[in-house]
């Protein structure tokens, strides 16, 4: 492909409330094995994007630790690489990314060193399988300026979350309306953009000479009577985990056939970072009733619709339901635990009881367990 990539994974989400107090929301664990930045990286990988560039910042330790090697994703050193971008001083700059134009702007050496005429830019924390040369033959094919990936959502989704776009009868955007009050179409924009290299560097320097800082906000929606933005629509899945219901969710479509049979069975593939652990263990007495099991997970007790991740121990007696338990989380025998999400890392005592609802999902941390 002739683009470079860039993968936006340094912003902080209030909305995920405990659960990124400790991980970026790139490095969010999704579907039992995978980390949400996995999908963007193998994205690219699969799309023939042979250089990529993730930015990080907030919260950046474990997310660094899952890129420390680029093999998981196929990015060949010799081919470009992928390259980790964290905020740091130099003679001429001081301060941390101040927002996402501004966090290129800061690396803006990235792109000027570069020969590929395109760039493809996505955020790093959803769920979704894309071939990026599809939008830029539609690109080419429009004369666009910048090109935004978008989608229809379904009825009954918060359009709050999300920037809404509206567009004439070519495609072409007429409005761009950030996390409105009040939704007026229901046609999102996904975070992922096309454009020409040097029309974003362009663009990017314009920001810094006149102290603007965020790419939606003084990029997309200052020029969009100036420059032409056209819509990409994707008819395919796509999930978010921008909130805790949303993260909740997308890991729950996971128990449909349908979701797991397309990401992980058909062609193209999505890729992580292996862990050497050994098959799920499914002891006497355990029953798992439509349920996603990670490796190294250790069951003695009842697992109905839920997510459990890697190397998650459930006690004899337990019952987990229609809950996601993150990695290394240890049941005790007995608990109960409905409609919840539990924390890494944790150990929950024997007898414990954590319940929430399908409207109020709970967030089970080392806080409550201490409590």
């Amino acid at each position: 492909m002739r683009a470079i990539g860039i993968i936006l994974a340094g912003g902080n989400n209030k909305r995920m409330g405990e659960l990124t107090q400790k991980r970026a929301l790139p490095a969010m664990p999704v579907a039992g094995s995978y980390r949400a930045i996995d999908f963007a990286l193998s994205n690219m990988t699969n799309s023939q994007v042979k250089r990529v560039a993730v930015i990080t910042q907030y919260n950046s330790l474990s997310l660094n630790e899952h890129l420390i090697s680029s093999k998981w994703w196929n990015f060949g050193r010799k081919q470009g690489g992928l390259i980790v971008f964290t905020p740091s001083i130099t003679p001429t700059n001081a301060n941390w990314y101040r927002g996402t134009a501004d966090s290129m702007v800061q690396n803006i050496r990235y792109l000027k060193e570069a020969h590929e005429p395109y760039v493809v830019i996505a955020s790093g924390d959803c769920v979704y399988k894309m071939d990026y040369n599809d939008v830029l033959e539609y690109h080419i094919a429009k004369n666009a300026d910048i090109t935004m990936v978008c989608k229809k959502m379904p009825e009954g989704t918060d359009l709050r979350r999300f920037g809404l776009v509206k567009t004439d009868e070519d495609g072409r955007v007429t409005d761009i309306d950030e996390k409105p009050m009040v939704a007026t179409s229901d046609v999102a924009s996904l975070g992922i953009y096309v454009m020409r290299r040097r029309l974003l560097i362009e663009l990017l320097e314009q920001c810094a000479e006149e102290d603007r800082y965020d790419f939606v906000r003084d990029i997309l929606i200052r020029y969009k009577n100036l420059k032409k933005i056209y819509s990409y629509q994707m008819d395919t899945y796509w999930g978010t985990i921008g909130s805790v219901g949303a993260y909740y969710q997308t890991n729950m479509d996971f128990l449909k056939p349908e979701v797991r049979d397309y990401f992980f069975h058909q062609y193209p593939d999505v890729y992580s970072k292996v862990d050497d652990n050994p098959p799920a263990k499914y002891n006497p007495g355990s029953n798992i009733r439509g349920s996603l099991i990670a490796s190294g997970a250790i069951l003695n007790g009842t697992v109905e619709s839920s997510v459990l991740f890697k190397e998650v121990f459930v006690g004899k007696g337990a019952t987990v339901k229609n809950s996601v338990i993150l990695n290394d989380v240890a049941i005790g025998e007995d608990c109960v635990i409905e409609y919840c999400i539990v924390e890494s890392h944790n150990t929950i005592k024997a007898g414990s009881k954590f319940i929430g609802t399908p409207d109020k999902i709970r967030v089970v941390t080392d806080r409550d367990l201490t409590e």
